[in-house]
């Protein structure tokens, strides 16, 4: 059975995970290029454990990222920590491959993501977090309209050095205005 689309783009839509997945996952969550990015390459990740957690994951807002020219899977993305009452949430992404990154992917991620939080949703505030090594997606995210407001010093160990982590967010006034 193909993707459930739930969310669609231009270039990509956002599908329900499929469990058939979890070891092009696994491949990613093991590479350093990936998970340096993610902060979690200390963790060594299984098939069943990744098997385990997409099926936690289904019918909350967790999705995989789809190319629509072939139908591949490139990466994976989601609204976490939704809090209703105060109406914020935090927003994650990766590209799988290389071959896939620096193509407006991660931009076009991004604002179906919003879109969903901010008009499905009802937040005010979506918020994430990168380090600073990652000038790429700090790009990608400013682009998208993400502000940054605050960063924890030197917080992430990665390619031999201490890293900060810095936290970004956009509120759906600010979004929505620069549509």
């Amino acid at each position: 059975m193909g993707y459930i689309k739930k969310l669609e783009g231009k270039h990509l839509y956002l599908a329900v995970p499929k469990v058939e997945d979890a070891a092009t996952y696994v491949k990613w969550l093991s590479d350093f290029d990936t998970t340096d990015g993610l902060g979690n390459s200390a963790m060594i990740m299984t098939v069943e454990a990744e098997e385990a957690w997409i099926q936690s994951m289904q019918g909350k807002t967790q999705f995989a990222i789809i190319r629509k020219e072939d139908d591949t899977l490139i990466g994976n993305c989601g609204i976490q920590e939704i809090n209703q009452i105060r109406q914020c949430a935090e927003v994650g992404l990766f590209i799988g491959e290389e071959e896939n990154r620096g193509k407006g992917y991660g931009q076009e991620v991004l604002r179906l993501l919003l879109d969903f939080a901010f008009e499905t949703l009802n937040l005010h505030n979506v918020m994430l977090r990168v380090f600073a090594f990652n000038e790429r997606a700090i790009h990608t995210y400013q682009k998208v309209g993400f502000r940054e407001f605050g960063r924890r010093r030197e917080s992430y160990y990665a390619k031999g050095r201490f890293w900060d982590e810095i936290h970004m967010d956009i509120l759906k006034e600010e979004y929505l205005a620069d549509r």
